[in-house]
Order: structure tokens, then sequence, then C-alpha cells
């Protein structure tokens, strides 16, 4: 499919716009300069991390993730933009609710699915979704995946948790917003936890105190193996509670050993593994991811060392576990690091009483159908109003003393 986008002096680009079944036949190298470039990388847009996922069975057509890949390439057969894009049979695994609309379509006789989908699987990351070598490129590649869900007779096309650059592209192929609430830590300079309590109020600062006490006088310790240090009964040991936390809450867990096998051997620098130990014996683990391979050359912030909170499971019920494996200890690896942020994921106020701030952060939606496309650009007005009211109300609850 070829695509002519106008630039903004008026000469006209020719691109080859084209859709892959797999990402093995798109370039490693390629792909990762692009997401090196964007302002807003993470590990999670990685060629490796990507393909993990299809190649172990974690997102994968039976799952109702059947996997696209968009290339844009420029007239000497660069790659000049690429994205994931998938074709979905539900809305899980997206952390972007859109259910209602669903059966908003269902209950007028039309099929919401399958749909289009810009997004990590299972991912509620922000960060670069549309890899582009400028905003031009990127501007094309929004506009040619609208007009390919389009020709495909998709219902929609949705681009989740995107960063600032992919909004601006969205915002010009005609995409709505969406507004949602995270929260991220932030750190301010602090040389120690004990230094970061001193920063909370009281009652934060007694809570978390009283929950680190009530682990450690269970008999609860930690140790931490980073990168290539993470071994292989680390992993197993890890999976083993990833996967039974997910079954004693009735569902399967959604990735397999085989992505996480794939986790050590491609991206080992980018993990970080907590494990939780009573009388020698492990009982629980929790398992951050680091931005360490990918290096952004965009802005400032986006230079800085950046952890996110992934995973965590346990074989054992202790009082107050999940907190300190979760929260405290991370971010006391992450003071002691020297990492300027911690995003917690998706969803959770009772983060901020673990001094996560809120964020608000956005995604982007296309509907195919005029009068649907109405009614939800209506819908999502008023939503961000009420958005924009709840961070309003959350940061007069502020965590931090007064000044911080």
């Amino acid at each position: 499919m070829r695509l002519e986008k106008a630039s903004n002096h008026d000469t006209a680009q020719p691109w080859a716009f084209a859709v892959h079944e797999g990402l093995h036949s798109i370039d490693p190298a390629a792909w990762d300069a692009l997401l090196a470039i964007s302002d807003r990388p993470t590990p999670f847009m990685r060629h490796a991390y990507l393909a993990a996922l299809h190649d172990s069975g974690s997102a994968v057509a039976r799952q109702g993730w059947t996997a696209r890949f968009a290339t844009l390439h420029d007239a000497q057969g660069g790659l000049a933009a690429a994205c994931p894009l998938y074709l979905k049979t539900h809305s899980y695994g997206e952390y972007v609710f859109d259910h209602a609309w669903a059966q908003a379509y269902a209950r007028h006789g039309l099929n919401y699915y399958p749909k289009a989908l810009i997004a990590v699987p299972f991912t509620p990351v922000p960060g670069s979704r549309l890899l582009a070598r400028d905003a031009l490129a990127r501007e094309a590649l929004a506009h040619a995946a609208r007009d390919w869900a389009a020709a495909q007779g998709l219902s929609s096309l949705h681009l989740l948790w995107g960063s600032p650059q992919d909004l601006a592209a969205c915002d010009a192929a005609g995409f709505m917003a969406r507004h949602q609430v995270q929260f991220h830590w932030k750190n301010q300079g602090w040389t120690d936890f004990d230094q970061f309590l001193a920063g909370l109020t009281q009652e934060k600062r007694k809570k978390i105190r009283q929950e680190r006490r009530r682990v450690h006088e269970a008999g609860v310790r930690f140790r931490v193996s980073e990168g290539c240090g993470i071994t292989d009964a680390d992993w197993d040991l890890f999976y083993r509670c990833y996967s039974q936390t997910y079954w004693e809450h009735g569902n399967p867990p959604y990735l397999t050993r085989a992505f996480f096998q794939a986790m050590q051997e491609n991206m080992p620098r980018d993990w970080v593994l907590f494990v939780a130990e009573r009388e020698g014996a492990p009982i629980a683990t929790s398992l951050i991811a680091f931005r360490g391979d990918v290096q952004a050359t965009g802005s400032q912030n986006d230079a800085e060392k950046v952890a996110y909170g992934r995973y965590w499971g346990a074989l054992e019920r202790v009082d107050c576990l999940h907190f300190e494996a979760c929260y405290y200890q991370p971010l006391q690896w992450c003071i002691a690091q020297g990492v300027a942020r911690f995003e917690g994921g998706a969803q959770g106020e009772h983060k901020m009483a673990r001094a996560l701030l809120p964020e608000r952060c956005e995604s982007r939606h296309w509907l195919a159908h005029p009068r649907f496309a109405e009614a939800v650009d209506d819908f999502l007005g008023r939503e961000r109003r009420g958005v924009a009211g709840y961070l309003d109300d959350l940061a007069a609850r502020s965590p931090l003393k007064s000044g911080e």
C-alpha cells in the first residue's frame, strides 16, 4: 500500500506502508534504532520483548491477540516508522476499558470486535508506540494505520498509553482523546529510605513503618538479584509465585514461562528481582523492569533512569507482604540506584499512601461509525472533565509534606 502525505513544506513524500503478520520480517536493529530516538522509550517496545510475547504463545490469536506490525519505508527503502498493530476479539489485557462501547454496538446489532490496537499486550506502561524518525513520518504512520483499519472493515483503532509525540500524531489524524490516571513515584533526591520517609506527612510515615514492621516481625527477609545475576533457579521461583497467584484469583497467567525464559536470554539487564524469604525458604517474589539497555536521546526527563513495577506472586500469605515486595523494596532499591521515577502500573489510589503520586496518562481512539464516534466523543469530553477534577482532588491529598 502506498501513502502520499504532504509535508509542512507542501512537498509530496512517497511512503511505502505495509502490515506484517510477524515481527521477524522487520530488522531488529532498525526497529530498536527508532525506539532509541523516540520521546519516551521503554523496554516493552523493544523488538525482543514484543517478539517474545508472540514466540512464547503469550499474546497470540487463540488468546484474542492476532499480531500485526505496521511499517513505513521511505523512497530509498529505509525504515521511517513502525508500530505494533493487533487485531483484538476482546478488550482484556489492555487496561483502557471500552467494554461499554462494545456493549452499545451489540445492542444495535453491530460488531465491535475485531478491533485494531496499537499497544503492548498486558503492559499499561506509558511510552512511545509510533516509532518514527521524525514527526512527519509519525503522523504518516498514524494516518496509514487508521486508513488500513477502515479498509479492513474494523470497528475502530486505539492507541493506548501513548507518548506526547504519539498523541500529537493521532490528533492530526483525527483520533479522539481519552484521559486516565496512574500513580508514579518521583525521586526528590533522597539519599536513603529514612530520608524519603522524613519527606512524608506524619500519618503516611507512620503507616509505612507499621507495615514494614509487620513483615519484619513475621520473620521475612529480602534479597535482591539484578540483571544477569538472576539465576535459572530465581526465574523458576518467580514463575512459580507469579502463576500461583494468578490461579488463586481464578485466572491463568497471561505470560508463559517461555516468555520469561526469553527475557532471561535476550533482555537480562532490564530486570530486577526481589525475593522474600522466611527461615531460609522463599515465599514470594516481585519483578520490576528497569530502563537499562534502551537509552533515550530526547528530552532531559526522558533520559532519566526509570523503573517499572510489573509482576509479583506469593506462595504464602503474610500481612503487608505485597506492599513490602512491590513498593517498599523497589523504592529502596530505586533510591540506592539513583532512579528518577518508579511507575507503579495502572489504577490503584492506594498507591498514594506509598508516595506514588497521580499522573494523567492518555490514549487515542478512532471509531469508523460516525454516529458512535459522535456519542463516544461526547462521553470522552465529560470523562476528561471528570479526570481533571479527580486529579485536583488527589493533589489536595498529597502524602508529601507541604512544599515538597
